[in-house]
Parts: C-alpha cells; sequence; structure tokens
C-alpha cells in the first residue's frame, strides 16, 4: 500500500497511515457508490424517463413556438389579402353602381322614346282583340283533340 512499508525498516508515521488508510476509504466508497449506482437499474431507467421527457417538453416548446410565429405570419399574409380583396370588390361595386345607372337612365329613355311612338300611332284596338281571342280558340280546340 504505501512506499514506506517495505525495504526501509523505518516505521511509518501514524498520521501519514491515518490520512492513506482514509483517502483509501474515500476512493473505495466513490467506486462502490458509482458500482452501485450502475446496478440500481431503476434509477438508472427513471433517469432515462426524466431526460426523455425534458428532451420532450423543450421540442414541444420549439414547435409551439415556431407554429405560433408562423400562424402570426399567415394571420398577416390573410389580412393583407383581405384589405387587397376588399378594395378591389368596393373599386368593381362603384363600376357596377355607374353601370347600372346608366343602364337605368338609357332604359327609362328608351321606354320614354317608345310610350311616344305607341302615342303617336296606337294599335286598333278591335283588330287586337280579336286576334287574340282567335288565338284562344286555337289553343283549347288543340287541347281538346289531345284529350
Amino acid at each position: 500500500m504505501s512506499e514506506k512499508n517495505g525495504s526501509s525498516g523505518a516505521k511509518p508515521d501514524v498520521d501519514a497511515l491515518r490520512a492513506e488508510i482514509e483517502q483509501t476509504r474515500t476512493e473505495l466508497g466513490e467506486t462502490v457508490q458509482a458500482l452501485a449506482a450502475k446496478a440500481d437499474v431503476k434509477a438508472r431507467a427513471r433517469e432515462q424517463v426524466e431526460q426523455t421527457k425534458q428532451r420532450a417538453r423543450e421540442q414541444v416548446e420549439q414547435t409551439k413556438q415556431r407554429v405560433m410565429a408562423q400562424a402570426a405570419e399567415a394571420t398577416g399574409k390573410v389580412r393583407d389579402a383581405a384589405l387587397v380583396a376588399s378594395d378591389k370588390v368596393r373599386q368593381t361595386a362603384g363600376q357596377a353602381s355607374a353601370t347600372a345607372r346608366d343602364a337605368v337612365a338609357e332604359a327609362g329613355e328608351k321606354a320614354q322614346g317608345t310610350t311616344y311612338q305607341v302615342r303617336r300611332s296606337p294599335l286598333p284596338v278591335g283588330p287586337v282583340l280579336i286576334g287574340v281571342m282567335a288565338l284562344v280558340g286555337v289553343i283549347l280546340i288543340v287541347r281538346g283533340r289531345r284529350r
């Protein structure tokens, strides 16, 4: 154990021996603890499970942060697209409104023109009524033959 134990005939110092024994006990205790830790499968498994859980929590947090950032970015893009679409709808609605006003005005002018023409040269009411009655008679006769 000691270099002093051996060929020299001097007695080793008692304090030095005690210190050496204490150091050996400490080393032996550490070795026993290391072997016990390796032999304790449950504790090693628990430690491994805890490490795995911690890694999973970290990955979940990182993924959560990435998803939230992407969602915020997508929300911004959707908001921008909605504003552009809203502007286009307003512009198109304005154009449609103007076109409808123009069409109504044109239809009103044509109706006035047609009214003027009808008043200027009215159709004879008698011949028109006779024609409508003849048409109704023909329809009734045709329907009667089908039955």
